[in-house]
């Protein structure tokens, strides 16, 4: 790259905000850097913003939202150049992989999927290394994003994106890369985890019933950071899990954002069929998605819209009729008979 500002363009959850740390320290000293943390919604914005202003870009845990962003980042870039985007969602993969400038891996999260890469390219890692000492929370982070649950430090350090915002655990990890919590960090996770429960019990017993294997909680219940907890009560713990959960809340522009949760690649199936790339947009994994629709849209307008989807997609994996092996089979049985 040459000596450009350097755009680190990434999410706002904890595998979004280690990658951005990650890249800021990986890259400190060799050019100036602007850091956006940043949603689905805005991604797309960034990343022709930066091809215009003739920026360096690193995208790291996000995707384009639009096929002309990847249409013009395809003639944009040069196969010189190393590649600028670091993902792992699946719903990427069939469409995308295989382009020079993107590494794409659905085994780990963002962070080590680049943690990862920067091994494989030592050379473009500054001299003093600080990615190395970021190991523990790249793993932590894996943790917490693939729902692997091996450290329970996974669950309190998303407690701290939620309390102190990514901006705020972003700057922590700029002044030490440790995922070890310090005393302070730790009692202040823990008392905020305890709350959680505490809601978790209120949405729980308001949640609206399933329908279609749906099930909705709506706004205001629960807190930003909330829903991957909450979907593990929901669709671990129950003796009769809906197949989807979706949580609904309202930004402070009005547009609704719906985080969806499944555990057979349910929610990434209803973003596919839901997202339009005009009114509404979405993103995410498989099993851990997104979808943001217009303000004016009402909350049962929502609800009704992902249950219909989720019907559809339901409707679409039914037989349609009886196979050769079904004839087979039962010409083998009256055989039998």
């Amino acid at each position: 790259m040459g000596k450009k500002l350097l755009h680190i363009i990434s999410h706002t959850d904890l595998d979004g905000v280690v990658s951005a740390a990650l890249a800021w320290h990986s890259s400190y000293g060799r050019s100036p850097m602007k850091i956006s943390l940043a949603g689905y919604g805005i991604v797309d914005n960034l990343i022709l913003e930066g091809i215009q202003n003739e920026q360096n870009i690193l995208v790291l845990d996000l995707f384009c939202q639009k096929d002309r962003t990847v249409d013009q980042i395809d003639s944009w870039f040069s196969e010189d150049e190393p590649p600028f985007v670091f993902d792992h969602h699946e719903s990427n993969f069939a469409r995308f992989a295989g382009r020079p400038w993107l590494v794409l891996d659905t085994n780990y999260c963002a962070a080590k999927v680049y943690y990862n890469w920067l091994k494989s390219n030592p050379s473009l890692v500054n001299k003093n290394n600080v990615t190395e000492k970021m190991k523990d929370i790249v793993e932590i982070a894996n943790d917490r994003d693939l729902w692997i649950n091996k450290f329970p430090e996974s669950r309190l350090w998303q407690a701290l994106v939620t309390l102190c915002g990514p901006w705020g655990v972003f700057t922590r990890l700029v002044a030490d890369p440790s995922g070890k919590l310090t005393p302070d960090e730790y009692d202040v996770a823990v008392d905020f985890v305890n709350r959680q429960e505490q809601r978790f019990e209120k949405a729980f017993s308001e949640m609206a019933s399933a329908k279609n294997g749906v099930a909705f909680t709506g706004e205001g219940i629960l807190e930003f950071g909330d829903v991957s907890d909450f979907a593990g009560l929901v669709l671990d713990r129950n003796d009769d899990p809906p197949e989807l959960l979706a949580v609904a809340s309202r930004k402070i522009t009005g547009e609704w954002a719906v985080s969806l949760r499944s555990r057979d690649g349910l929610s990434g199936k209803t973003v596919a069929i839901l997202k339009d790339g005009k009114k509404v947009r979405g993103g995410g994994h498989e099993n851990a998605a997104a979808l943001y629709f217009p303000r004016n849209y009402s909350e049962e307008r929502i609800r009704e819209s992902i249950q219909t989807a989720v019907h559809t997609i339901k409707e679409k994996s039914r037989p349609t009729g009886a196979t050769l092996g079904d004839v087979f089979r039962k010409a083998m049985e009256n055989n039998d008979q």
